[in-house]
């Protein structure tokens, strides 16, 4: 059975607490808890911290299981979304240590699942991006594999804005790219955090996927997008995505939710899928974040699967 779940990033300013109970009120199964470093962020929806790695023990990790338990809600997994093969060699290193710290606190809170960027140097086309990733993953996923976590990949570009042009920070953009990384290191460990509102705006087949890499589908993203086709076929599709496509609340884009819930059961895949709030009409306030919970919860529940 699928577990609907939301990724915390949206609530920036609520305790984990009261994240819990946000969750528990509106009728969520899971969360992803974002765990970035603390301190200031460059983007939208990153520098959210409801776990601080850094500052986890045992002690610390107990107590968060116990308020879990207490609100009958589950972690999906722990998240945070670096470019850990960034050109400038100190960010990609405080990332790539960053990551591992994660995949500890994981361990620490017995949660199996922690999700990430591959990362990209965007100047670099992927062939030559290859063996810096190489270099960089291979230690990452087998330290994974000791702790015995698995690491989802999602397959946002990460290219929006004119500063990730022209290749964006983030390689895994492709079912081509996707089964190179997966031949290339071969693990149990080693998926995707699959997120089908990437897929449509780069004009890709968003379902065919969960059934060629069902084996490898670890978490799910849920998140809409509108294309603007008259804006498209002025600016083409090599303008920056955001002059043509909007991310929206699931139910509110391009997205058949029902026939993609549908295919995701086909796939086998009975993990969390969790709402990952993008939509700037929702995020004047606190309280409109919620309702964009809210509404989010109410429209998925009419479409996933029945237990």
């Amino acid at each position: 059975m699928m577990q609907l779940g939301f990724v915390s990033a949206i609530v920036p300013d609520l305790s984990l607490p009261e994240v819990l109970t946000t969750a528990s009120q509106i009728g969520y199964d899971c969360i992803e808890l974002m765990c970035w470093p603390v301190g200031a962020a460059e983007r939208r929806y990153a520098g959210v911290t409801h776990v601080d790695v850094d500052q986890l023990d045992q002690a610390a990790a107990t107590e968060i299981q116990q308020w879990f338990q207490r609100a009958g809600v589950s972690i999906s997994g722990l998240g945070y979304y670096p470019n850990p093969l960034a050109a400038d060699p100190l960010e990609s290193s405080q990332a790539v240590e960053h990551i591992r710290k994660v995949i500890r606190a994981c361990c620490l809170l017995d949660v199996p699942q922690m999700n990430t960027f591959i990362g990209r140097n965007p100047v670099q086309s992927i062939q030559d991006n290859w063996p810096r990733m190489l270099a960089t993953w291979q230690p990452l996923v087998q330290f994974a594999e000791q702790c015995d976590v698995r690491i989802g990949i999602e397959n946002c570009p990460m290219l929006f804005s004119s500063d990730e042009w022209p290749g964006g920070k983030n390689l895994a953009i492709s079912p081509a790219v996707w089964r190179r990384m997966f031949d290339d290191i071969p693990s149990d460990h080693f998926g995707l955090n699959y997120d089908p509102s990437h897929m449509i705006w780069q004009h890709m087949d968003e379902l065919q996927p969960m059934l060629d890499f069902a084996d490898k589908l670890f978490h799910v993203h849920a998140k809409d997008v509108s294309i603007d086709r008259d804006r498209l076929d002025d600016v083409g599709i090599l303008a920056t995505p955001l002059q043509y496509h909007t991310p929206k609340l699931p139910g509110k884009g391009d997205i058949d939710w029902a026939r993609f819930f549908v295919v995701l059961a086909e796939s086998g895949y009975n993990g969390p899928v969790c709402v990952e709030v993008e939509d700037r009409d929702y995020e004047e306030s606190a309280e409109m974040r919620i309702v964009s919970l809210q509404e989010s919860h109410n429209y998925l529940r009419t479409v996933l699967p029945a237990p």
